[in-house]
């Protein structure tokens, strides 16, 4: 990437763009359009092949196929002479990622992943594709500049043959979206079923689900606690303790600095793929924070306190929001600012604490990454323990502010700015969380900033934007942003009891109906209906590294069912739930969040109504006993004395009064309603 100080000897159409990952390559001498007219057109016109390249900013192959490939002038020219060159931020349009990722799926019969480099026809058809290419032939992969030569040339001299990818991918495409209702039953031996094909997965020694690369995915950890909740099956709930544990232990969590890493290049969790994505944190936030419940681990509380100080001090915009990510690379290196050798720490800590430090977090004269070392607590199984400490667990918690002090004077990753809706939907519930259950007003205020922010500069005209970058809104939102935000805005409505939030989350989710909502076959397509035509409209109920859009609209409907006492949202929930029945049966990883939200309508929520007065000392004591307990099933609304705020009450609860003047609880489930009850143990038995 060309220095910003430095005369740049090239610049292309990206140099307008406003997304970082676009701006990136807005010097490298290929003649890179942006997604738009302008290049389609000129495709047609020209009669030459789209080369479409789609990647994020926070992706170290991306990076480095830009420097072999994309900055090389020879390799750029046959790009320039053979193809009409666009260049796609896949956290953008997550739409067109979706659709040629797997198109490119089709072509290699393996998984995608970035850079994604598909070549398309003037019609936006895919007829070949694939991921990274190396500059010359290595690894068994041709190198780029043969793809090039080769894939012009098929296209001038074969174009049956380029008919034939073409129709054969669309077949595909539109067999991945050919989910059609069910009539099975929506019962409890489904969630039983994913269960057991869960356990399969699990890998025992190290926690997870299969071998390296290995992700830290929540949704399937989530069905597991619910099977625990549900039938108190010990061995659900031990796979996942087991697994926040290891994975707290290893270097895909940031024992300096907060925060996880995307994903673990081994099996136990010690190197990571450096990046560190909003939408990871803001999962892996909430599932610790249940692993906290159910366990009182120590560790688990931290984990969540120091992935928050994190965001707190990189990741959120002065007016509020969240931004997206925090590159892999710096100084053109994966992973530099994250390692270090012993003499660094001793230099840090002096020599005794020094050497302490190296014994418990694994860092070694021979290193566990390139010669460096990535800190972790393997070895010490995750825990250290005060007793080994001359004194106690504050020492070692100074040793790693002081490592972090100096760590933040090296050259930082490159942070990407722009502010997602969904992904800061997903965010904002993880944060609301996190303050009801760790009783921490301070993240109370930075959710609702990030609300306050969301709702002034990304949603106009009754339409949400996807993204918010230099302050301006820009791009359609998706179904995830409607059905994130709708999902953070009932979040905020149990947390303040303001039932202007629950409001607004209403009439998000009748936009999102109106632009989303599948008439014929129930469920959401991905792109609104006003959105740009293109070569296949998708509609999924899987999760991919954020839970499915239409899982999380299902759970929207749920709730919000329970708190208007509307059918027509419950009968929405049940259309879902009928359209991807048979998915959630063939691949139940895959559709753990879909399976969640089932578990939640087939259980039927806890409806807690809680009346008094909402910032009393004894109702913000019965609320934070309530957030730390494990209820998975619940719907919760605060009555203000005098019936503030009774619009979004269950029916069966409503007319309800204090008893002695106290905060009082009424938990209905089913259409029917406790006597009411004032003390914590008496209502923990409700519960």
């Amino acid at each position: 990437m060309t220095a910003m100080s430095d005369a740049p000897t090239h610049t292309n159409r990206l140099v307008h763009e406003t997304s970082p990952y676009l701006k990136q390559h807005a010097h490298n001498p290929v003649d890179w359009h942006p997604w738009g007219e302008e290049a389609l057109t000129k495709a047609k016109t020209e009669n030459k092949p789209i080369l479409l390249s789609i990647g994020y900013s926070a992706c170290h192959w991306c990076h480095v196929m830009e420097r072999e490939s994309f900055e090389n002038p020879d390799i750029a020219g046959l790009m320039n002479e053979h193809f009409v060159n666009i260049k796609v931020d896949r956290e953008e349009r997550p739409d067109l990622d979706d659709i040629y990722q797997k198109s490119a799926q089709a072509f290699m019969r393996r998984g995608g992943g970035w850079p994604l480099t598909v070549f398309l026809t003037p019609d936006q058809e895919p007829f070949w594709g694939g991921t990274y290419f190396p500059p010359v032939p290595r690894h068994g992969m041709p190198g780029f500049p043969e793809v090039l030569l080769g894939v012009a040339e098929a296209y001038r001299k074969e174009p049956d043959q380029v008919k034939q990818n073409t129709q054969k991918v669309k077949s595909s495409l539109r067999q991945i979206n050919a989910a059609k209702p069910s009539t099975d039953p929506l019962n409890a031996t489904i969630l039983d079923g994913a269960v057991k094909d869960l356990g399969t997965f699990y890998e025992p020694a190290n926690g997870g689900f299969g071998q390296a690369p290995k992700f830290p995915t929540p949704p399937p950890f989530h069905v597991l606690l619910r099977q625990f909740a549900r039938t108190q099956d010990h061995k659900a709930l031990d796979m996942v303790l087991h697994s926040l544990w290891k994975m707290a232990a290893g270097g895909i969590y940031d024992h300096l600095g907060g925060g996880f890493h995307r994903y673990s290049t081994d099996g136990q969790w010690l190197v990571p793929h450096f990046e560190k994505m909003l939408y990871d944190n803001a999962q892996l936030m909430r599932l610790y924070l249940d692993g906290w419940r159910l366990s009182r681990e120590p560790r688990f509380k931290q984990v969540v306190e120091e992935t928050l100080e994190y965001l707190r001090r990189e990741m959120v915009h002065p007016e509020g929001g969240f931004y997206t990510a925090q590159d892999a690379d710096s100084e053109g290196h994966e992973g530099k600012y994250f390692v270090w050798e012993p003499s660094e720490i001793k230099a840090v800590l002096g020599p005794d604490l020094g050497a302490l430090f190296c014994r418990l977090y694994d860092i070694t004269d021979s290193g566990n990454f390139e010669g460096k070392n990535i800190p972790n607590l393997i070895p010490a199984n995750g825990r250290i323990d005060a007793k080994d400490l001359p004194d106690g667990e504050q020492m070692i918690a100074d040793a790693r502010r002081k490592l972090l002090e100096v760590r933040e004077r090296r050259v930082k990753p490159l942070r990407d700015d722009k502010i997602l809706t969904g992904w800061n939907g997903l965010m904002i519930s993880g944060v609301l969380d996190a303050s009801q259950t760790l009783g921490n007003p301070a993240y109370l205020a930075m959710a609702e900033k990030a609300l306050a922010f969301l709702l002034e500069r990304a949603y106009h005209n009754g339409r949400l934007f996807r993204t918010v970058t230099g302050g301006q809104g820009k791009l359609n939102g998706y179904l995830d942003d409607y059905a994130f935000l709708s999902a953070a805005l009932i979040d905020a409505f149990e947390a303040t009891a303001k039932p202007a939030y629950l409001d607004k989350a209403r009439e998000l989710t009748a936009v999102m109906l109106e632009q989303f909502w599948d008439t014929q076959a129930g469920g959401c397509f991905f792109t609104g209906k006003d959105h740009e035509p293109l070569i296949q409209r998708m509609k999924t109920g899987e999760d991919s590294a954020i839970p499915s859009g239409n899982a999380v609209a299902a759970m929207n409907f749920l709730r919000l069912s329970h708190y208007t006492g509307e059918q027509a949202y419950l009968d929405k929930a049940e259309q879902t739930f009928r359209l991807f029945r048979t998915h959630m049966g063939q691949n139940p990883f895959g559709t753990s969040s879909m399976l969640c939200a089932l578990d939640f309508h087939l259980a039927k929520p806890k409806e807690i109504a809680l009346v008094g007065t909402r910032d009393s000392v004894e109702m913000t004591d019965l609320l934070s006993k309530i957030y730390g307990r494990y209820v998975p099933n619940k719907t919760l609304v605060v009555v203000e004395v005098g019936g503030k705020g009774a619009r979004y009450v269950p029916e069966s609860a409503k007319g309800k009064t204090t008893i002695d003047g106290k905060p009082t609880a009424y938990v209905c489930h089913n259409f029917t309603c406790s006597l009411p009850v004032t003390d914590w143990d008496a209502l923990e038995k409700l519960l």
